[in-house]
């Protein structure tokens, strides 16, 4: 037997179709309370709402509120041409209460011994058929027009829900893009300055978590103007993403890389307390990554490789800043340094 509630007014209809509207959140939040107000309204067993994949040709059940004469199992799915909405939609047929009758080749219907059934279709934006909204019962039933409205009213709104929910997923994915892209440098595609403040704070407290160290290298590419003058701005920027690309393909997933800004680059790795003494071999591993030819479009060139400056972080601190600040004067020691050996000594 189909549900015994009577039909809400007209104006019960609105207070409730109002408070879903008001109250739901998501899309299940909105199709459940309407399918129970449609089970009132159309006086049938079951009412559902499915979804449609055309390439597999399949309909899937998503939601249902049954009966215990009707069941209609959430989950199910079924051969899309072999279900009475396929029909419905061929025929434009909202509602037949003698499915057995002019559908009876359907062997979803004989087995659950539907004879009315009535479906609306959920199209979103550009016409794309995304399910539909049913209504089944054993019994013929003719239904009234306002519960075909209504039906149709619930289709509709249940479709624009979808549309709203595709929209906000979408600006998500768009603004979860651009957060990512602004933390990276887009001529070498490592981190910048920004991703690097964002980064290197997570790797301290990590660090400080395992009572690890964090060995940070300021990196400065020496004779980089020169090689600008000589050969060119596309060369420079060249040349300064096969050293990003040198620079990452030698550094583990886990460590920070980042293009500081111009020619500086900066390396942050966590180290046991242990390996703080080797200070002497990150900047040689380093060196030895960014030294050596490269090939640029105008030929090769023979870079004899760059200033490099080393601090260690102190136990248990997340000093970013002052990290950062320690690393660039032993970057500047050291460019001095090289400065002072490579200068010519006067005659004797």
């Amino acid at each position: 037997m189909p549900p015994s509630s009577p039909a809400p007014s007209d104006e019960a209809l609105f207070d409730q179709l109002s408070t879903t509207l008001l109250q739901a959140v998501d899309l299940e939040g909105l199709v459940r309370p309407l399918l129970k107000l449609l089970q009132t309204i159309t006086g049938l067993e079951s009412t559902y709402f499915t979804a449609i994949d055309p390439a597999r040709q399949t309909q899937t059940v998503l939601y249902a509120t049954n009966t215990d004469q009707l069941h209609i199992p959430e989950g199910a799915q079924v051969d899309w041409e072999d279900t009475l909405c396929k029909r419905a939609l061929e025929q434009d047929r909202l509602v037949n209460n003698a499915v057995s009758q002019t559908w009876g080749d359907s062997a979803a219907a004989r087995a659950l011994g539907i004879e009315t059934y009535a479906s609306a279709p959920i199209e979103v934006a550009g016409g794309e058929l995304y399910g539909t909204l049913c209504a089944a019962g054993r019994q013929a039933v003719d239904l009234s027009p306002k519960a075909l409205q209504t039906l149709k009213l619930f289709a509709s709104i249940i479709a624009r829900q979808i549309e709203r929910e595709r929209l906000i997923a979408l600006l998500q994915q768009e603004n979860a893009r651009l957060s990512h892209a602004s933390l990276l440098d887009p001529l070498t595609g490592l981190l910048n300055r920004r991703g690097l403040e964002e980064h290197l704070p997570r790797l301290l407290a990590q660090a400080e978590r395992q009572q690890r160290r964090v060995m940070l290298a300021f990196i400065d590419l020496d004779r980089f103007k020169q090689i600008n003058d000589d050969h060119g701005h596309l060369a420079g920027d060249d040349f300064l993403r096969q050293v990003g690309l040198r620079l990452k393909n030698g550094l583990r997933a886990s460590d920070v890389l980042a293009r500081y800004g111009g020619d500086e680059f900066v390396v942050a790795i966590c180290v046991d307390p242990e390996a703080v003494h080797h200070e002497s071999a990150l900047r040689e591993r380093l060196f030895e990554l960014t030294r050596g030819q490269y090939l640029l479009d105008h030929g090769a060139l023979d870079y004899p490789g760059p200033s490099i400056g080393i601090a260690v972080c102190h136990p248990g601190s997340t000093d970013m800043a002052g990290l950062l600040k320690r690393a660039d004067q032993a970057m500047y020691a050291q460019k001095l340094q090289r400065r002072q050996q490579l200068r010519p000594r006067p005659e004797p």
